[in-house]
């Protein structure tokens, strides 16, 4: 133990010598994936592989918090409340179970609706004054008590009180369904001693002042995931409000609320904001609330920022660390405007946002700024790269632990990548349509979830074209390509020459990457050419003729496939070269419908394909024939397969490979 607080205290020295020497020790994504892999762990529920549906939509909560203690010495973390959950059944009902630590909150009674409960461990369930069928609505009052308890959720300390809750916290300051799927408006009245100021989310609808005590009262017009729901709280809070004057209605004016600490400056954040909040609606829509808003915590808030739905947390005196804004602030957009539908979606939260990390720096500093950043978190990426995939279906009803989901190699800078190869692949004017037009889809998106799959048919939609393969093997699968190409020159005789080029990925712990690629030939006379293709099948050849002599060939010479290691040599003169034999993962997987197996053999050979359960007992052979050397595919068709984890064996001759899948339904 005592070697732990040293080191504990060690880090923190550390930090706050970085702190120190350097204006921006972390970026903003760096720090936000350091902050969340130390919160408590996703809890495991059941839920479906898309966006879950439950047995009731919960509509809004209605909070009232007596906190006039917890600001006043010793500090107590208890506190008394109530809660209305306001709730339509989307099934018949009678009873309903929402999400509330019994370590952390006491219950004490409910009415309306709720004639009696149990509350066991994370869950209260209430019984009901009636049955209820899908489309009713009814509501649930919940008296209940915040213990005197640090619980990694509710903060307080000396004249601060605050709450920080993703992934699944909000449960231990209120009951509610905990889950970022399920989004309710809130109405919150917090009582306070008069010497403390108190955010929230949505707009301060009025404050009562007594002389003795004040009663804040916030009404969010917009649905909040119950992890975005906030209170950030201190005596002698200091408060800054600026206006973002709406572009098409200047007399439209958004409060920008900045909440700071004595002795804290928060003007570097102040000048940028307006031209940030400007250049982001500009890129995807309008800031999509009634209210901005940031606050300093204090010391028990040490690492980065918490992008709470219109009033975003920072750590103390970080009001320098542009990148932790810019971080944070496109989170309004992407997490709490669009929240993930699951813990298997975050990258659509944390990957947009590292992305558009990059995407202010263009902004301020042009093209080259923004790609040196692209280049940077992809070089992070593969000297940190753990071997998983950004998502996993199964995470939707099994979350990972928080080093896995809030991985930063990963989640955050293989996600921005993704993004980054994505614009690569459709060209500027088409990528930033389609993210404007995922961000604007009232319909489908806009103040509610996304999970991939929603996010992809979309893509399709806007673009007109099916990018399900680009997202099935930079999301699902693991990993990147590692390119072993050769190229050579051929003199055809009257001033013609050719160019042969042979595309050649050779992993093992991932399938084949297709992606458009890009050719540079550097001429004899200095001039050059870039040849773009579709690298859509390994030991793939090329070949062009060109009427002076070529001199050097570049392989993707803007570096724009950054997820990659590649090699680009001399070569092909024996087509018919030794090749391994390599068995792929399928693509896609998990699936649901069709899935592919490719594998390569060096020689001819007879082949056998089968398929095992999990227990290890043969399913059905997919193949049984006599093969040539080189790359071949078997299609497996899971219509007729219940959904869990199988095995695939691929034997050729002596050689043997078995590979997992997993089949969703």
């Amino acid at each position: 133990m005592k070697s732990f607080i040293i080191g504990i205290i060690t880090v923190i020295i550390t930090s706050m010598t970085v702190l120190a020497q350097h204006d921006v020790p972390m970026r903003g994504s760096e720090w936000c994936s350091l902050r969340k892999r130390h919160l408590p762990a996703v809890q495991v529920v059941p839920r479906g592989p898309d966006t879950p549906q439950h047995s009731y939509d919960v509509l809004s909560y209605t909070l009232n918090l007596d906190l006039y203690y917890n600001f006043i010495s010793p500090y107590p973390k208890s506190f008394t409340a109530s809660d209305i959950v306001h709730f339509r059944a989307d099934s018949t009902l009678s009873s309903i179970k929402l999400n509330a630590v019994n370590t952390s909150l006491g219950i004490d009674s409910v009415t309306l609706a709720g004639l009696s409960f149990t509350h066991i461990q994370d869950t209260l369930t209430i019984v009901l004054d009636q049955t209820y069928y899908p489309g009713d609505e009814a509501e649930v009052r919940i008296y209940y008590h915040h213990k005197n308890v640090s619980d990694n959720a509710v903060y307080v300390s000396n004249g601060f009180f605050f709450t920080d809750t993703e992934p699944q916290g909000a449960r231990k300051w209120f009951p509610c369904w905990d889950h970022p799927s399920d989004k309710a408006t809130l109405d919150l009245t917090a009582r306070t001693p008069v010497n403390v100021r108190l955010g929230s989310n949505g707009r301060l609808a009025d404050s009562l002042n007594t002389g003795v005590e004040i009663y804040y009262h916030w009404i969010s017009r917009d649905p909040i995931a119950t992890y975005l729901d906030v209170i950030s709280a201190k005596v002698n809070y200091q408060l800054d409000i600026l206006y973002w004057p709406l572009p098409s209605n200047p007399d439209s004016l958004i409060p920008v609320r900045f909440y700071y600490n004595l002795g804290e400056n928060p003007a570097p954040a102040e000048n940028i904001i307006m031209d940030m909040t400007d250049f982001y609606s500009q890129l995807f829509g309008l800031y999509p609330f009634e209210k901005n808003g940031f606050a300093a915590l204090n010391n028990q808030f040490v690492w980065g920022g918490m992008e709470n739905q219109t009033l975003i947390n920072i750590c103390p005196n970080c009001w320098g660390y542009q990148s932790l804004i810019a971080h944070e602030f496109s989170h309004q957009w992407f997490g709490d405007m669009i929240t993930c539908g699951t813990w298997a979606d975050l990258w659509l939260n944390e990957g947009f946002a590292t992305y558009i990390e990059a995407l202010w720096i263009e902004h301020l500093n042009g093209y080259n700024a923004y790609k040196n950043e692209i280049d940077s978190d992809a070089g992070s990426y593969l000297v940190s790269n753990p071997g998983w995939p950004i998502s996993d279906p199964a995470w939707a009803f099994n979350p990972p632990g928080n080093d896995i989901l809030f991985n930063y190699a990963i989640t955050y800078l293989k996600g921005a990548c993704v993004l980054h190869m994505f614009r690569y692949v459709l060209g500027d004017e088409m990528f930033f349509h389609m993210l404007h037009e995922y961000a604007a889809d009232t319909v489908n998106f806009k103040y509610k979830t996304a999970v991939t799959q929603d996010f992809v048919a979309k893509v399709n939609e806007v673009t007109g074209d099916d990018y399900t393969w680009f997202f099935d093997e930079w999301i699902y699968q693991p990993d990147h390509p590692i390119y072993e190409n050769t190229y050579n020159f051929q003199d055809e005789g009257g001033g013609s020459w050719k160019v042969n080029f042979r595309a050649r990925q050779v992993q093992t712990t991932a399938p084949f990457f297709k992606m458009p690629v890009e050719i540079k030939i550097i001429f004899t006379d200095q001039s050059d050419t870039v040849l773009r293709v579709m690298n859509d099948s390994n030991l793939q050849w090329f070949s062009f003729t060109f009427n002076k002599q070529p001199g050097q060939l570049l392989f993707d010479p803007d570096n724009e496939i950054v997820l990659k290691v590649s090699s680009t040599v001399v070569g092909m003169e024996d087509q018919n070269e030794s090749q391994p034999f390599v068995v792929w993962q399928n693509s896609p997987n998990p699936f649901r419908h069709t899935t592919t197996i490719d594998y390569q053999l060096p020689v001819k050979a007879h082949v056998v394909v089968a398929l095992f359960d999990i227990s290890g007992k043969r399913v059905s052979v997919l193949l049984d024939t006599d093969q040539d050397r080189g790359r071949h595919s078997v299609v497996l068709h899971g219509d007729n397969l219940a959904p869990g984890v199988y095995y695939y064996r691929v034997n050729a001759g002596d050689a043997s490979r078995t590979m997992k899948m997993v089949v969703m339904k």
